[in-house]
């Protein structure tokens, strides 16, 4: 989820949990809201780590800051924090509760998404999501911003911000369902095919709550289609159509549903050993590790390097300009591995 949908479901929360009947101990309401949207935001502070490297950031980026078991130090820290920047005038204590219900609620707001979200650091580096909900979903930001909207009308009642959160949590669900529903139409796909053993997922994406890209993997092979569930007719847009429309007519009504093939290591044996020892490479372990529906992008050969290149389909999404997570391995004749990235100019850059 971007930081700023989190930031405004931590006020959101804050508004719908503030007491009815506060006394001189409780926050005042304004206070209570700023320092909601601000915890709901800090878990995000970790994309310094990318200031180190792009390597470190997949490695760190959604773990220890968003840890359910580092939460009630985090919350500790930033209670003590605002206590200290308010002069003490309300104590530590007063900033608690609503800063771990800020947190938790930027934690739920990763879980969602497909990029995974490692709950239980620094105990484990495993990453959970449920993969619902598309990184930048404006209908979910619209239902916080409204809730939020309705909160300031009617000021003295909490009801606008319960209901905005329990509209929250029904969206959510429905995207669940529309999800199961995505990873029904590629098991049914599976089999007309004759893919034994396919395992079906199904990614979020932009715009809709109907569009979805169902990836059916069966061994090394990957197929993936882009689809709205229930458009009956292709969208065409216009030439000096918006940026939305054309990312929204990528997705194609299921009769007419196109699928694309990819594979792991490539289709050829000599771009599958060079793919194969690539991918296998030490150095490429945190790849290994982070993607989960990996593909071969390319093998280049002698310019003047050779060169395995993998992206992670969860990243795709028509239109964009550019697929981020590529990464690869390269070596001249004779000389050791070395690894790069593709950047968004398609230009390789060394990481050290």
């Amino acid at each position: 989820m971007d930081s700023l949908t989190h930031a405004l479901s931590g006020a959101l929360l804050a508004r719908a949990t503030a007491p009815q009947n506060a006394d001189d101990r409780a926050l005042p309401l304004g206070r209570r809201l700023f320092v909601g949207f601000l915890a709901a935001a800090a878990p995000d502070l970790d994309f310094v780590i990318s200031y180190i490297g792009p390597v470190e950031y997949l490695l760190h980026h959604r773990g220890a800051t968003h840890s359910l078991v580092l939460l009630p130090v985090w919350a500790y820290l930033l209670a003590r924090l605002c206590a200290v920047t308010w002069r003490r005038d309300r104590p530590w204590r007063a900033y608690f509760g609503v800063i771990a219900l800020s947190l938790g609620i930027h934690i739920a707001g990763d879980w969602i998404t497909s990029f995974g979200t490692m709950v239980f650091a620094p105990l484990s580096d495993a990453r959970v999501g449920i993969g619902t909900t598309f990184i930048i979903d404006l209908w979910f930001t619209g239902v916080i911003l409204a809730g939020l909207a309705a909160g300031v009308v009617w000021r003295a009642s909490p009801v606008p911000a319960i209901a905005g959160l329990a509209t929250l949590c029904g969206y959510i669900a429905f995207q669940g369902v529309l999800q199961q529903r995505a990873v029904e139409w590629g098991e049914a796909y599976a089999r007309d095919s004759g893919l034994k053993r396919a395992e079906v997922t199904a990614q979020p994406r932009p715009v809709s709550p109907f569009n979805w890209m169902v990836v059916v993997r069966s061994g090394e092979e990957a197929r993936y289609s882009f689809i709205n569930l229930v458009r009956r007719e292709p969208l065409r847009p216009a030439p000096d159509a918006g940026i939305v429309a054309l990312f929204d007519a990528a997705y194609l009504p299921l009769p007419q549903a196109q699928w694309v093939r990819a594979t792991r290591f490539g289709s050829s044996a000599a771009e599958r050993a060079v793919a194969r020892e690539a991918w296998s490479q030490p150095r490429f372990a945190f790849y290994r590790w982070f993607a989960e529906e990996p593909v071969l992008l390319r093998v280049d050969s002698g310019n003047p390097s050779t060169c395995a290149w993998f992206q992670d389909l969860r990243f795709f999404t028509p239109g964009r300009g550019t697929w981020p997570f590529r990464y690869g391995m390269c070596r001249e004749e004779g000389a050791p591995w070395q690894l790069f990235r593709l950047d968004g100019n398609d230009t390789r850059v060394p990481i050290r």
